[in-house]
């Protein structure tokens, strides 16, 4: 949509691993996952020149013509594609220095020309991996007494060459975050980055802006609603595979339409989205809302497959109220008597999800997406208000949570509720 209104090269991103559900959606499309970003820190490869090299046997006038190019740089790289050292204005002066002495007599420039370049280059340049944050390591940039520095990759060969200036000030990634807007839930180091714009559903976190940004947090059941109201507002249609995405993310988001979350607005974009997506061959052709729906429930349905650890962090949201932090992760199942087979081991990775992330407790809505009910496991470390939830225990432990199916309209407001209280 960014792309065809606004002709802006934007490019989808995800800031954690796949799920299971959402992994058999892009195969059932045939599309690739969106690349993975996992925090909007800058990395040497964003600032990086990929200058032109030659080789340490080459003549000097070889790095001499290089170096009048690229503004007096000649990296100098041997045959395994591994930076050898650099050819610059101090490093040429060193090198006439000691060649010629305090007298350089009559030796023409041809003979100086003709030498090697290894004979020249500055072999003590530091290196960076292309992948590395900058902000890392520029207390060493600043103390080492270079201006510029190699860039490589994972195995060590050459990419291009960094400047201490561009260090210093690099550029910063321009975020639209969609679906999410609390700061913990979203990538790491976003302060580092400049925030355009919030498109989501749930409930505000205070995110820090450096300018006024673009906001719409609305009342539907998915995001996926408000970018197909976008879409057609703007006279566009989207291509199949991406309405058939978007469809599954209502369609998950609103239990098939069902949830208690579901807007009117909802029904209007699945109907929308559904006709984009349904058409003849395209991938989903043939396919009705009902099928498609629960395809994508089932897909991501299920205790036995998954770790304990994976169940608990897929689907996780981080929030912070009144000095507590919390999680509250939720599962999807088509029967709640799966869950008396993993209970233990779902305890023990809810604990270690609480440890991992520095939390004060964690809890994990396994939701019946049949029957329209849930129960809920908390881990140890909840405060006793909490004891007050209107969830009945059960002898085994978990909490009976008859009728509620949607984390952020049900189940979210009744914890903060307490916690605030």
């Amino acid at each position: 949509l960014l792309n065809k209104r606004d002709q802006v090269n934007a490019i989808a991103a995800r800031a954690g691993a796949v799920n299971p559900q959402t992994a058999w959606v892009l195969k059932r499309l045939e599309l690739e996952s969106p690349q993975l970003l996992t925090d909007a820190s800058p990395r040497f490869e964003s600032i990086l020149q990929r200058l032109d090299s030659i080789r340490p046997d080459a003549h000097l006038g070889s790095a001499w013509t290089l170096a009048s190019r690229t503004g007096g740089l000649a990296p100098v790289v041997s045959e395994d594609g591994k930076p050898f050292g650099l050819i610059n204005g101090l490093s040429l002066f060193r090198y006439f220095s000691e060649t010629l002495g305090p007298q350089p007599g009559d030796t023409p420039i041809r003979d100086l020309m003709a030498a090697p370049c290894k004979a020249a280059a500055d072999t003590s340049v530091p290196t960076y991996s292309a992948a590395s944050h900058i902000r890392d390591s520029l207390n060493r940039i600043l103390r080492d007494e270079y201006d510029d520095f190699w860039v490589v990759d994972e195995n060590g060969r050459y990419l291009g060459m960094v400047s201490q200036r561009n260090c210093l000030n690099p550029p910063r990634l321009k975020i639209i975050l969609v679906d999410h807007n609390e700061p913990k839930q979203a990538l790491a180091a976003l302060d580092e980055a400049d925030l355009l714009e919030i498109l989501d559903h749930h409930r505000l976190g205070n995110p820090h802006t450096h300018a006024p940004i673009k906001m719409s947090v609305d009342i539907v059941g998915s995001t996926s609603t408000l970018v197909s109201e976008r879409t057609a507002e703007a006279g566009l249609a989207l291509p199949p595979a991406l309405a058939g995405a978007l469809l599954a993310g209502l369609l998950s988001d609103t239990l098939i339409l069902t949830s208690p979350t579901t807007t009117p607005r909802d029904r209007q974009a699945a109907d929308r989205l559904a006709r984009w997506a349904f058409i003849g061959g395209s991938p989903l052709d043939g396919e009705s809302l009902e099928g498609y729906g629960k395809a994508i429930l089932n897909a991501g349905l299920g205790l036995a497959n998954r770790e304990p650890g994976q169940i608990v962090s897929n689907d996780v949201k981080l929030y912070e109220t009144n000095g507590y932090k919390l999680a509250i992760s939720q599962v999807e199942v088509t029967d709640l008597l799966q869950l008396r087979d993993h209970l233990g081991d779902l305890q023990k990775a809810l604990n270690s999800l609480r440890d991992q992330k520095g939390l004060d407790f964690a809890m994990l809505l396994v939701t019946d997406v049949v029957g329209g009910s849930s129960q809920l496991l908390l881990s140890t470390g909840a405060p006793p208000i909490l004891d007050e939830l209107p969830y009945p225990p059960l002898p085994d432990g978990t909490r009976d949570a008859v009728g509620v199916v949607s984390r952020k309209k049900q189940l979210l407001p009744v914890v903060l509720g307490l916690l605030e209280s």
